[in-house]
């Protein structure tokens, strides 16, 4: 299967990031094609492959996929094997619709604390709204810890999409310097430790932005 993902700056797409997580849970051969954002060209460029003209966007054999969370499920579909979700009926339903909150909500945790995987300083101030998000995302995350995270140290256990959907998140948790209860802190503590991840940070260093 020939697949190429489309994607924006590896230091500040984190939706580009969550298909890329995917790629990797999926261990799914394949090549990228980076396109700069903020450009006075990023548009044509990815119109050029996207009919929405964002990324990020998965090129198949078959056609275009565009969306994160429509490339997690094919992926889920393509590498049934490689168990991109969890195990188990409720276990899938519950990551499901973690996955599903993270892709239509937590608007204000997006407006006030982007991704930007360079940064390493807090907030002036955090605004009430975001405060709220994160309590949430918290409690969203001791939760599935609590209830099905008895097989290793991510949500469900074992790496899945949940992880790659809220990996974006506990990179902002980090570079804002947010205080975390204890399980939210070890639980972004795995993120970077996830080898997956560690390498999609890399490149972000190295990454040069004009």
């Amino acid at each position: 299967m020939s697949l190429v993902l489309i994607i924006g700056d590896k230091t500040y797409s984190s939706w580009s990031l969550r298909a890329a997580l995917a790629m990797e849970l999926a261990e799914a051969p394949y090549s990228e094609v980076l396109i700069p954002l903020d450009r006075p060209d990023t548009r044509a460029r990815i119109l050029a492959h996207s009919p929405t003209g964002k990324v990020p966007l998965l090129q198949t054999e078959e056609g275009p996929v565009w969306d994160s969370l429509a490339i997690g499920e094919y992926l889920a579909e393509s590498y049934p094997e490689a168990y991109l979700w969890p195990r188990g009926e409720y276990a899938r339903a519950v990551a499901r619709s973690v996955c599903a909150e993270m892709h239509s909500g937590f608007a204000a945790l997006r407006a006030h604390l982007p991704m930007d995987l360079k940064r390493d300083q807090a907030l002036d101030e955090m605004p009430a709204d975001a405060e709220a998000d994160i309590r949430r995302i918290c409690a969203l995350w001791a939760e599935c810890r609590g209830n099905f995270g008895e097989g290793g140290p991510f949500l469900f256990g074992h790496a899945s999409l949940a992880d790659a959907f809220f990996a974006p998140v506990a990179a902002r948790l980090r570079s804002y310097r947010v205080a975390l209860p204890e399980v939210a802190a070890a639980y972004v503590a795995t993120v970077y430790q996830w080898p997956a991840f560690q390498r999609w940070f890399q490149a972000a260093q190295e990454e040069r932005l004009e």
